[in-house]
């Protein structure tokens, strides 16, 4: 990005005061991967930012928004606000407004993230898109994501998450969306809601910002679908999509083919039907495409050429991403879907386990933020992990315990307290041609895991 933000254009949008002539390329919050030309922005939550503006800008930052003068940082380089979120805000706020690119906002228990950058992977063949970076969907990162849409963008892609009610409405009138989609409703973040209805309306304020003339893309096939269909319509959005692989919709598909590296779809919407391959596997990719081609057509996009690009998409890092791992007399394929894990996204990583060739091996972290029912949605997964024909399965985390206990004896892997227990128990079960599925909730460690078998690591 070029001159994404002038000194005194940062200033008048923040309401902020600059004393200098810098020009920022970027705008970054964390001072460990900010960038030369950044601006850096010094947000005070679980750490003071403040203390790291000198490091910034000795990285190469053009400049730091602040609240306060760090000492011996010379004035020149800084935006000085009043409160730095509401700046970073605000600086969000006038990227958003200067923009004429066509904007998708996305939310959904499950799929959203790589939904965002399957849609962005397809837009981009057909003009300049700017996405959220990795998931930062959350009331840091949507303001630093609007914050850094470049003004020549064509479109605008929007990840935006909750773990309570009220989170996603201040989100979506930040972005103010022409098309709003929510990939699926499911049980995640059970502990700050009493039910999966109340999830659903969380995840429906996102129509609350949709644009006049907008449209909310929904699924079709949930029994949550009335709620969501009544909530955008409660919002005013004029135009209602449904998309769904199991029920009547708007948007509907069929799996003509399915193998370990992906299906061969048919879909049928409002502008015709189309024939492609998704790149991706699983049941559940074939839903996402259906909720991409939905939000394409949406947004004003060559549907065909977006549900063509899709053969080429890629799975993103902890969200089913392969990797080869080397053990005594050949290779595993490492499936690393360890980012996060409710109960609906672990019985599709599952099912895509299935479909794997050789002897299929699971290590499964905890999923957290379930609730009172935490142990029984553990347990539930040896059903479909003994469908699946896995044959091994690694558990970790308390929660799990209740998985272990319920699994066939055969199938017992092993257990550990932590994620980086597993490590050395793994080693010496895995060998050449097996398939290695790791999943977890982001607090339960699995990514350690992951790295730790890459890297040859000690557990």
């Amino acid at each position: 990005m070029s001159g994404l933000w002038q000194a005194d254009e940062a200033a008048r949008a923040t309401g902020g005061t600059a004393e200098g002539g810098w020009s920022a390329t970027g705008v970054s919050i964390d001072s460990r991967s900010v960038a030369p030309g950044d601006l850096f922005v010094a947000l005070v939550h679980a750490r003071d930012g403040h203390d790291f503006v000198a490091d910034a800008l000795a990285k190469g930052a053009s400049a730091a928004m602040v609240s306060r003068v760090p000492d011996g940082v010379d004035p020149a380089r800084l935006l000085l606000v009043g409160d730095t979120q509401a700046g970073l805000e605000a600086l969000g706020h006038a990227g958003r407004a200067r923009s004429a690119a066509r904007i998708a906002g996305i939310t959904g228990s499950v799929g959203k993230t790589g939904t965002k950058a399957a849609l962005a992977h397809g837009l981009a063949q057909q003009g300049e898109v700017h996405a959220s970076a990795k998931s930062f969907n959350n009331q840091w990162g949507v303001p630093t994501s609007l914050a850094q849409l470049p003004r020549s963008a064509d479109y605008a892609v929007f990840e935006m998450g909750m773990n309570r009610a009220g989170e996603i409405a201040r989100l979506t009138r930040q972005v103010r969306p022409h098309v709003a989609l929510i990939t699926a409703i499911a049980p995640a973040h059970l502990a700050y809601f009493g039910d999966e209805a109340g999830i659903a309306r969380a995840k429906a304020e996102i129509f609350e910002g949709v644009e006049p003339g907008g449209t909310a893309v929904v699924v079709g096939d949930s029994i949550h679908t009335p709620l969501l269909r009544n909530a955008a319509a409660a919002a005013g959005v004029e135009r209602i999509v449904t998309f769904a692989t199991d029920a009547p919709a708007d948007w509907q598909a069929r799996r003509l083919a399915a193998d370990a590296a992906g299906s061969e779809v048919e879909a049928t919407g409002p502008s015709g039907t189309f024939r492609f391959r998704i790149g991706l596997p699983g049941a559940h990719w074939v839903k996402n495409a259906l909720g991409i081609l939905a939000t394409a057509e949406a947004l004003g996009a060559d549907v065909d050429a977006l549900a063509q690009s899709l053969a080429t998409v890629t799975a993103e890092p902890g969200r089913g991403r392969r990797h080869v791992l080397a053990v005594p007399g050949g290779e595993v394929v490492l499936i690393d879907d360890a980012y996060n894990a409710n109960p609906a996204s672990m019985r599709a990583a599952i099912d895509v386990l299935a479909m794997a060739p050789g002897r299929k091996v699971a290590a499964l972290g905890a999923m957290k933020e379930l609730g009172a029912g935490t142990l029984g949605q553990h347990a539930a997964l040896a059903e479909p992990l003994r469908q699946a024909g896995v044959e091994l399965v690694f558990t970790a985390g308390e929660e799990m315990t209740a998985l272990a206990g319920t699994l066939a004896e055969p199938m017992r892997g092993g257990h550990g307290s932590g994620a980086l227990d597993l490590v050395d128990q793994l080693r010496a079960a895995l060998r050449p041609g097996d398939t290695l599925l790791v999943k977890g909730s982001l607090a339960s460690g699995m990514g350690a895991l992951v790295k730790a078998l890459l890297e040859g690591g000690q557990g």
